[in-house]
């Protein structure tokens, strides 16, 4: 009896596993998960795909022991243990006496709809639940080990070849044409970013993450938003520029046509992570190395299986890799959304912030977000009242002027979320678009006192400090701007004033 070749079969038996009923089987390209009762059981395949060499029952068993070490750092209650497959007079057995023919990992299970990929098909990722993911990343990688502190543009020119090398293996699938144009501009990307891929590498940017950050690898353990199944097999690929980490999820959900949301984690991730300002021209590049490699491992898939599906999606993340980097990129521009505390203003820049610039969106510059980070506390923190002075405020629009002359430069659109409530302010931030050579467009939202004081009354957890007292305050002292700037009424529904934002941003 042939060990390797039958634990497939033996663990689907369920025997093993102690339970008498189902156990499902899932399959990828480089491992089998089986699902029985309340635990999972994975196992790897026994195979070299250059990149990942699983041939020997010793690297089996090494690369599960890290697996369950490094899972353990985001999800220590799902990982458990790594348990030997023995054999002895023809039988297979776990933790047996006879000898080891392969290893199994064992996993706490959670339900099928916890996967943040099948809330993504329901429609159930919310901003709030967005938003803790993202907190939750952000404390990951802050806690990483960091990586060598040379060699980052190195580091991703090497993904970027190993990348090619594997999709040349799947020649029937992925056109070599085709392989070889997306090549030719992800070098000719890495080589315009080199310096800054070799400044963060310098900063601490680069470090041992997870990976494999996609919504597949995402669950909801009780209520809290858990990465999983992190890149285990290669200590030097999942050492990496932390926005190349982020750059997994971005793309996935890019990928769905969730834009939006894709652009409320990358902002939620720069304005908690202010050294990371600096990376934003990278992400089309890293998200299209993303969708690269989502390509060959399903077309790797389609190929070891047969699998058609995984065939078609593997054309289609190609395609997206190459869409995600077109050759004449989506021009910058300057977006101000000005108005009184309470309009809808970071709403409306949420709503239009996905359908702006390169991908993965416009950057979103807002104030209330920059006084958090200047007065060095959590975004939804409450700062005391007297920490609103004159000289405070100033510093803050200041901030959002580099920050958003910065982003600019990098070929990104802003939009920029701020009161506004001064002819200078307004002047200084349209001229900054004018400094940077792109388009800009002014808009004031408005809207009666009573409804703006009510909105305000209604707020969850948010970077606004602002109470009844102070929209009665910017009743009197703040008057409408009398030119340049176009007033949009916010008193009907979201989707009324999301399609008034956009035929004007169409003009």
């Amino acid at each position: 009896m042939n060990g390797d070749a039958d634990v497939p079969a033996w663990l689907e038996s369920g025997e093993p596993l102690g339970v008498r009923g189902p156990v499902t089987r899932i399959e990828t390209h480089a491992a089998m998960v089986f699902l029985a009762g309340d635990r999972a059981w994975k196992i790897k395949r026994p195979v070299d795909l250059g990149y990942l060499n699983f041939s020997t029952a010793q690297a089996r068993r090494d690369v599960l022991c890290e697996e369950l070490r490094l899972n353990r750092r985001t999800a220590p209650d799902l990982y458990i243990a790594v348990h030997a497959i023995t054999r002895e007079g023809g039988r297979l057995a776990l933790d047996g006496d006879g000898e080891a023919v392969d290893w199994v990992l064992e996993m706490r299970r959670f339900a099928d709809d916890a996967l943040l990929d099948r809330r993504a098909q329901e429609g159930g990722l919310d901003e709030l639940l967005l938003r803790r993911l993202v907190d939750a990343i952000v404390d990951f990688h802050a806690s990483a080990d960091i990586g060598p502190r040379e060699g980052g543009a190195e580091r991703v020119r090497r993904v970027i070849e190993g990348n090619a090398a594997s999709m040349a293996a799947s020649p029937s699938i992925i056109a070599p044409a085709v392989a070889e144009d997306l090549w030719q501009r992800q070098q000719a990307l890495l080589a315009r970013h080199a310096a800054l891929l070799n400044a963060r590498a310098e900063a601490r940017r680069v470090r041992r993450v997870h990976g494999d950050l996609h919504l597949g690898n995402i669950a909801l353990i009780d209520g809290v938003p858990t990465p999983f199944d992190c890149l285990e097999f290669d200590a030097d690929l999942a050492t990496i520029d932390l926005l190349y980490d982020l750059a997994f999820l971005l793309m996935d959900l890019w990928a769905r046509g969730m834009r939006r949301e894709a652009n409320i984690v990358f902002n939620r991730y720069i304005d908690r992570s202010a050294a990371d300002e600096d990376g934003i021209a990278l992400l089309p590049l890293f998200m299209s190395m993303r969708a690269t490699i989502r390509a060959h491992v399903l077309a790797t898939q389609a190929r070891l299986t047969c699998d058609m599906d995984a065939e078609a999606r593997a054309g289609r993340y190609l395609a997206l890799a190459g869409a995600l980097i077109e050759p004449v990129p989506v021009p910058a521009r300057l977006v101000a959304i000005g108005g009184l505390s309470g309009t809808g203003k970071s709403t409306l820049a949420r709503v239009i912030g996905g359908l702006l610039g390169c991908p993965p969106g416009a950057r979103i510059l807002r104030s209330d977000v920059l006084r958090k980070r200047l007065a060095n506390v959590a975004i939804e923190t409450a700062l005391d009242p007297d920490a609103y002075t004159a000289q405070a405020s100033r510093a803050v629009y200041a901030e959002l002027d580099r920050l958003a002359g910065a982003a600019l430069a990098a070929g990104q659109a802003v939009v920029a979320d701020a009161v506004f409530g001064s002819a200078a302010e307004r002047a200084s931030i349209e001229q900054k678009a004018r400094a940077t050579g792109v388009p800009f467009k002014g808009v004031w939202l408005f809207l009666p006192e009573s409804e703006r004081i009510r909105r305000i009354a209604a707020r969850g957890p948010d970077a606004s400090d602002a109470t009844a007292a102070v929209a009665r305050w910017q009743s009197e002292a703040i008057a409408t701007p009398d030119g340049g700037w176009i007033s949009l009424p916010a008193a009907g529904g979201l989707d009324d004033l999301e399609a008034a934002a956009i035929r004007l941003l169409e003009r």
